[in-house]
């Protein structure tokens, strides 16, 4: 880390919206080579900071200088053009487009005649690709590829360019162990050439495995600013939150009680399900009152099962069944009418409507079961809204604001709100606590908790590891497709649960 003065100085910056004071005299400074964390629960004014920033937003009042000198960005081209680059937990790549296009666009090398010169660019794209430990076909449209793949496009697109400084919102929340990796040395490549990082994440281990410094923002305020090292996890968690260390430390880091009734007959039941290059021969039971969880890395078919599941992906093969009465292949709106709900992992593409408000997306899937002869009262709408707003303490200036504009972690809850308002008798959670803060992440698994005591049967995706393992009651092991065991009660364990998605025996990892 350089010891020369900040590269980034942002000075009591103050950002208001409508009812709202997003940032309250905030300050922040990042020296060239150093990798400085940013963190806070949602709605303590990460987001807006980041758009401050990177030029999205101009502060109301404050200041900022980059490299000694005051900078007022009129866009984020112009802070693109000063230094600074953003990885955005939500990719903001052209889906439709050539990964190699992607990764080059507006930077497309030319033939003499100035048309686009397809092969140099795809031998260039693969490239910069592959020195990042990245190998894919580089002319295979963005949309196809994993989230996890995607994101590091949009990883070597952003590191790619002249950047002084990049900002990185939740990088990892879609890797896998190996691409996490391959960031973690990306970062140490360009901390070494003196390229500042900051840091935005929700995982301890990882901001303490590779942040210099941290900022924590609190309800629009900076409450904490110095080296990451001399903080203990737990301080870090209590200043987040805005709770003495000791009641952290009496209820932890997690807020899953585990333990769930599920002696009955299974509420569904997925037997077979096949499809081609994607799942094979999948089978899943869920009971009422149990939280049964799907291990496995990206690419082994977790995402797919719960989309089969909810109808969302077509099958060659395979069955399910809710509450004993089969539902028909291939068909969400059967399988909503059925009792099943799925929160998906890609919120904004797959979830939320942005330019919709809060009001209309809760209240979006249950329409259907609140008209009266294709007629909805207003009054009924209200209330259910009303009830879920409060139930799951959704941060908003009113029912009427733009979910837009909402943090990521009022977004998932939104979204949770739509679903529960369908009286779903069993809910699909994908990767349920990515991307948001560990005071949401808290209320989502102390939610699931609450839900499971209701009876409700849910499938649970995460990718963390010690929230399958203490929020399941079962886990499902999948790779490539296919189911290569199941752990129960005291069995499921994090170890047993790598072995597994590894393909080791407990003898192999003695040995």
């Amino acid at each position: 880390m350089s010891d020369s003065g900040p590269l980034l100085e942002v000075r009591d910056v103050v950002k208001r919206f409508p009812g709202v004071v997003a940032l309250d005299g905030v300050s922040l400074d990042v020296r060239a080579g150093e990798v400085h964390a940013l963190v806070g629960e949602n709605g303590a004014g990460k987001s807006t900071l980041i758009k401050v920033i990177t030029g999205v937003y101009r502060p109301d009042e404050g200041s900022l200088a980059f490299a000694g000198r005051p900078v007022a960005f009129a866009s984020a081209v112009d802070a693109q053009q000063t230094g600074i680059q953003a990885i955005h937990q939500e990719i903001g790549l052209v889906p439709s487009m050539s990964v190699a296009r992607n990764l080059l666009l507006g930077r497309e090398p030319r033939t003499r005649l100035g048309l686009i010169d397809q092969s140099e660019m795809n031998r260039a794209a693969g490239a910069a690709l592959e020195s990042y430990g990245v190998d894919i076909d580089v002319r295979r449209p963005l949309r196809s590829l994993s989230v996890g793949a995607q994101q590091m496009v949009a990883l070597a697109r952003a590191v790619s360019v002249d950047a002084r400084l990049v900002v990185m919102d939740e990088p990892t929340s879609s890797l896998e162990p190996r691409e996490v990796a391959t960031l973690f040395g990306v970062i140490d490549r360009l901390r070494g050439d003196g390229i500042a990082v900051v840091y935005v994440s929700h995982r301890l281990d990882e901001l303490y495995r590779i942040c210099d410094r941290v900022t924590v923002l609190r309800d629009g305020r900076m409450v904490h600013r110095g080296p990451l090292a001399e903080l203990e996890r737990l301080k870090l968690v209590s200043l987040m939150l805005g709770r003495e260390m000791s009641q952290v430390r009496e209820e932890g880091l997690t807020k899953f009680s585990g333990g769930h009734d599920a002696d009955t007959a299974p509420v569904v039941e997925a037997r077979g399900l096949s499809s081609r290059h994607l799942l094979d021969e999948v089978s899943v039971s869920i009971r009422p009152g149990e939280v049964v969880g799907l291990g496995g890395l990206l690419g082994a078919g977790r995402t797919e099962t719960a989309k089969a599941i909810a109808g969302a992906l077509q099958l060659d093969g395979g069955r399910v069944t809710v509450a004993g009465a089969p539902i028909r292949r291939g068909s969400p709106g059967a399988a909503v009418r059925a009792g099943v709900a799925m929160l998906p992992e890609d919120r904004k593409s797959e979830g939320i409507i942005p330019g919709l408000s809060v009001r209309e997306n809760i209240a979006l899937a249950a329409l259907p079961r609140l008209s009266r002869g294709g007629v909805v009262a207003e009054s009924r709408i209200d209330r259910i809204v009303d009830v879920f707003m409060k139930r799951l303490r959704i941060k908003a200036t009113g029912p009427g604001q733009r979910v837009g504009e909402l943090s990521g972690g009022n977004q998932q809850k939104v979204l949770l709100a739509r679903w529960l308002a369908t009286e779903p008798k069993v809910l699909l959670l994908d990767e349920p606590t990515r991307g948001i803060d560990v005071g949401a992440k808290a209320e989502v698994q102390a939610l699931v908790d609450e839900l499971a005591e209701e009876g409700l049967g849910v499938l649970l995706i995460s990718s963390d590891l010690e929230e399958l393992v203490e929020g399941s009651d079962r886990v499902v092991l999948l790779r490539d497709g296919a189911v290569v065991g199941e752990l129960h009660g005291d069995d499921v364990t994090e170890n047993a649960v790598m072995r597994a998605i590894a393909g080791q025996t407990e003898e192999d990892s003695d040995g």
